[in-house]
């Protein structure tokens, strides 16, 4: 089956958040809702985008001259049961995107994680950013650009069509320009900047150093090394290499061909759990596989099988030695 696109996911949104604004959905439909959400990772924020556009019109209409304040009954975003059926990270990311809009709408400011904890905000033009594990922007819209600051960690941008208003992302001496389209950026410490794009058309580029913005489109992914001299370079990926990059918004981590070195990288940024590998041979076996990423004991014991490992917990650290 065809992927399908942003502009078809956001009609299919706006189709729902009609549905759930006449009232509680019926069993059957409640089914239907959440399976559309778990078809495309996009899906949740497509509905939190377009709930944020039916709260800010029912809001305005509330301060219209014809307010009647007996009769206006607030609906609520979702029936109870509806939420409790949800499960799991999924109704919690959705009740993000949802319950927290509101709140975006009005205000511009700061947004974070924690350790292991994601997070989906709908800003005041309908965009989404999901944020990964331990990540911060600074949100800074004007009438001439809508601004946003990479101040550290991972996000995922699912960027509002507007010709008008362009949409610009920092991170460090790094800026990515778009005007709508979905993509990741990576700022870590002492690691170059990365832009992976899901769909349409970035630009990134360096301002202070002038030179000309590079063209990143759809799976693809631009590489702004820390160096002022360095060139920026882009590489396509495969979709199924797409998808892995993406895989910590489902609260997982995917690996093909990192070594366990790596992987324990990239497990310290989710747990506070070490994994200590003691064998420097160990340490250079290739990997592969879709982990849970705050699951750092499971992670080695399901390795160490595959190795002929020992894994060893203690205290706060997981060891693997051969």
């Amino acid at each position: 089956m065809a992927r399908k696109t942003a502009q078809q996911i956001d009609a299919e949104a706006a189709g729902w958040a009609a549905r759930v604004d006449r009232g509680p959905l019926e069993r059957g439909d409640e089914e239907k809702f959440h399976a559309w959400l778990g078809e495309d990772v996009r899906c949740v924020g497509a509905y939190g985008r377009m709930r944020a556009l039916s709260l800010a019109s029912e809001r305005a209409r509330a301060l219209g001259p014809d307010f009647d304040p007996a009769a206006f009954k607030s609906r609520p975003l979702l029936a109870r049961r509806t939420v409790l059926r949800a499960g799991g990270a999924l109704a919690a990311s959705t009740l993000v995107a949802v319950a927290g809009t509101w709140q975006v709408l009005r205000h511009r400011g700061r947004f974070s994680t924690g350790k292991g904890e994601t997070k989906s905000v709908t800003l005041k033009d309908g965009s989404t950013v999901t944020l990964n594990t331990s990540s911060e922007i600074r949100v800074s819209y004007s009438d001439v650009r809508r601004s946003v600051e990479l101040v550290g960690g991972e996000a995922l941008f699912d960027v509002a069509r507007n010709k008008l208003l362009p949409f610009f992302v920092t991170a460090g001496d790094t800026s990515v320009r778009v005007v709508g389209t979905s993509f990741t950026v990576r700022r870590l410490d002492r690691a170059p900047v990365q832009v992976l794009v899901r769909e349409g058309i970035v630009e990134v580029f360096k301002p202070e150093t002038g030179t000309i913005p590079v063209r990143v489109t759809a799976n693809t992914m631009a590489v702004a090394p820390v160096s002022e001299n360095a060139a920026i370079t882009a590489m396509p990926l495969p979709v199924a290499q797409v998808h892995r990059q993406l895989a910590w918004q489902n609260g997982q981590i995917a690996f093909e061909g990192e070594t366990l070195a790596q992987a324990a990288q990239e497990f310290s940024r989710y747990s506070d759990t070490r994994i200590v590998i003691d064998s420097p041979a160990l340490a250079k076996e290739e990997i592969a596989g879709l982990f849970k990423a705050t699951d750092p004991v499971g992670f080695a014991k399901t390795v160490a099988i595959s190795l002929n490992a020992r894994v060893q917990v203690e205290g706060g650290d997981v060891r693997l030695t051969r």
